[in-house]
C-alpha cells in the first residue's frame, strides 16, 4: 500500500511529461500525491471500517470514496469517476479504466488467502469499475501483490499472471521507444507488472516504470505496490515521501510510515 503511494508521488510530475529515462531525481519539490493516493487510502479506510464483513464492504467503499473525493476534489480524477463522485447516483458505470488497479493494494493487508483477496478486490472494484476488464485488471494487481507478500519468486508471479490474466511478452527497450499514454487496464496493468519483474530493487522498479512513459503515476502505483512486498522500501524513501502528504493522510497512514 505504501509502495503504491510512493509510486504515485514520484510519478505525479511525469504523467503528462514523460521522460523515457531512469536517470532523474526520485523526488522533486514539484511532486505531489494524486487521486491514486487518495483512493488507495479510501479503500484502506473502507476495509478497516468493515472489520471483515463483506456484506457491508461495498457500502463502505462508496461512502469512503465520496468522502475522500469531497475532501480532495482536485487531485486528478478521471472525468467519469469525478462525475460519479459528485453524483447522488451510486451505481457503477462499467469502467475498465486503470483506476481499478491503482487503488486496490490495501486488500492484501486484510486477506489470509489469495481467494479472499480476490473476493475483496471484486467487491471494491465493482463499485465503479464493473466491466470484466476492470475486474480482471484489479485481480491481476492483487494476485501479483499477494504472491510477492508471500515470498513467491518472480518466475512464479510471471507464470501466474500469464496463465490467468495477461501476456507479458514485452521488450523493455521497445516499451521505452513506443509505449504511449493509456488509461485502460489492459494497456497499463501488464506493463506495470512487467516493469516490476525486470527491476532490481524498489527504487529501480520505480525508475524503470517511469522510464517507459505512459500514465506514470498510476503505472508506478501498481508496480510500486508489488515492489514494496517483494523488496521492502528503504527507510530514507519513506521519510522523503512523508513530506508530500498532508496531516490527514499522515494520520491515516501512521501504521505504515
Amino acid at each position: 500500500m505504501l509502495g503504491a503511494i510512493i509510486g504515485d508521488i514520484v510519478g505525479s510530475i511525469y504523467e503528462f511529461n514523460n521522460i523515457k529515462t531512469k536517470y532523474f531525481p526520485l523526488f522533486s519539490d514539484e511532486c505531489f500525491f494524486t487521486d491514486d493516493t487518495v483512493m488507495t487510502v479510501a479503500v484502506y479506510k473502507a476495509l478497516k471500517k468493515s472489520k471483515g464483513r463483506k456484506d457491508i464492504l461495498a457500502k463502505n467503499v462508496i461512502h469512503e470514496f465520496k468522502k475522500y473525493g469531497k475532501r480532495y476534489p482536485d487531485n486528478g480524477y478521471g472525468l467519469r469517476f469525478k462525475k460519479w463522485l459528485i453524483s447522488k447516483n451510486n451505481e457503477p458505470y462499467y469502467s475498465f479504466g486503470n483506476g481499478a488497479g491503482m487503488r486496490i493494494s490495501p486488500v492484501v493487508e486484510f486477506s489470509n488467502s489469495l481467494e479472499d483477496a480476490l473476493e475483496l478486490s471484486d467487491i471494491i472494484t465493482s463499485v465503479t469499475h464493473n466491466h470484466p476488464e476492470g475486474i480482471k485488471g484489479a485481480r491481476a494487481v492483487v494476485s501479483a501483490i499477494f504472491m510477492a507478500k508471500n515470498h513467491k519468486t518472480k518466475e512464479e508471479i510471471k507464470k501466474f499472471i500469464i496463465e490467468n490474466y495477461y501476456s507479458l511478452d514485452y521488450n523493455y527497450n521497445e516499451l521505452v521507444k513506443n509505449y504511449k499514454f493509456n488509461e485502460i487496464c489492459q494497456e497499463t496493468i501488464p506493463q506495470a507488472i512487467f516493469c516490476f519483474l525486470i527491476s532490481k530493487d524498489f527504487v529501480d522498479c520505480i525508475r524503470t516504470t517511469i522510464s517507459i512513459g505512459g500514465d506514470s503515476d498510476t503505472l508506478c502505483a501498481i508496480s510500486g505496490a508489488i515492489a514494496e512486498y517483494y523488496y521492502g522500501i528503504p527507510e530514507e524513501i519513506k521519510i522523503k515521501a512523508k513530506k508530500f502528504l498532508d496531516k490527514r493522510l499522515l494520520k491515516d497512514l501512521k501504521k505504515f510510515l
